[in-house]
């Protein structure tokens, strides 16, 4: 005789094989808007609120949040992109470096974009009064997940 928590779990694994998941990566059939790039938008976005929340409650000028997110996205992108690309197959991108602007064929790596990050924010903060790289990065780092969430769920 099985017991309660035995027969319950049972239930439960068996549920499961009803679920069919095939999740399809563009998001309209015939378009090339995938799941994976407007989460990573999203992220952005999301990011970009907070993050001028923050400023306007620090009496931050709304022009250096500007500056800022074009740092973040232009450092994320390039820094993913290039940490895949030295990281996996050093050997393939360095024999046909042109193959490392092929964005559209996959393959982005987030420790790299963490290093891109933290460059752009180093250079970000050089020039501006108020705002040390610890500063910035403090205020960063509590929206790094909220991209790096969205991301992974449409993986």
């Amino acid at each position: 005789m099985l017991s309660i928590f035995a027969r319950n779990q049972y239930y439960q694994i068996r549920m499961l094989s009803y679920i069919i998941w095939d999740v399809r990566p563009e998001i309209f059939a015939g378009y090339s808007v995938r799941w994976y790039g407007l989460l990573f938008a999203l992220g952005f976005l999301i990011g970009q609120y907070i993050v001028a929340w923050m400023f306007r409650t620090e009496r931050k000028p709304e022009k250096d949040l500007e500056k800022l997110m074009i740092y973040m996205v232009v450092a994320t992108i390039l820094g993913a992109r290039l940490g895949h690309c030295l990281f996996y197959q050093p050997g393939y991108y360095l024999s046909k470096p042109i193959e490392i602007l092929k964005i559209w064929e996959g393959g982005l790596a987030s420790h790299g974009a963490a290093i891109g990050i933290l460059l752009a924010l180093y250079l970000y903060a050089r020039n501006r009064p108020g705002q040390s790289f610890l500063w910035v990065v403090d205020r960063i780092v509590v929206v790094v997940p909220w991209g790096g969430l969205l991301s992974e769920w449409a993986t």
